[in-house]
């Protein structure tokens, strides 16, 4: 995992458009269903904002932990999750451990699934109109946070914020 990749969300883009679920699910599923998407939008209607959730690709991933078939497994060169459907038994072990609300459970199958990156070309980055989402290297990603962070603590010092 040397070259890991992951997806980027600033959420301040985000219209709430829904595209990136269509995407995915079309995509993954070959169907339009925001329960079929690996990405959620999720909307907090008291301040009228929305964000994008997905797979975080924690380093030590409770999905994986508590899958009591193996079929959850990361893989080595993407660092993305693996669910092998056949041997998931679709006990939601793995849906309800994640604590980012990543892993879903197809109403196709029974089967749980959660975000594989679209095998390196994810397609809720290429189609979003806002460009709220980045498909970009870690380091990078930890130097934007790190930035945001540092713009935030500056306002606030300046009284901006």
């Amino acid at each position: 995992m040397e070259h890991q990749r992951f997806i980027m969300i600033n959420p301040d883009k985000c219209t709430g458009c829904r595209t990136c679920e269509m995407a995915c699910s079309l995509y993954n599923e070959k169907e339009c269903s925001p329960s079929l998407s690996r990405i959620r939008v999720v909307r907090n209607e008291a301040i009228g904002d929305s964000f994008p959730v997905g797979c975080a690709l924690c380093s030590k991933p409770v999905c994986v932990e508590v899958c009591p078939t193996g079929a959850n497994s990361i893989d080595p060169v993407m660092g993305t999750g693996i669910i092998n459907e056949e041997i998931c038994v679709g006990c939601k072990a793995c849906v309800r451990a994640c604590p980012f609300g990543a892993a879903g459970i197809s109403y196709k199958t029974g089967k749980a699934f959660k975000c594989n990156l679209c095998n390196g070309d994810p397609q809720c980055v290429k189609h979003c109109p806002s460009n709220c989402l980045e498909y970009a290297p870690v380091e990078l990603t930890v130097r934007h946070r790190r930035r945001a962070l540092a713009d935030d603590v500056i306002s606030k010092l300046k009284g901006e914020g």
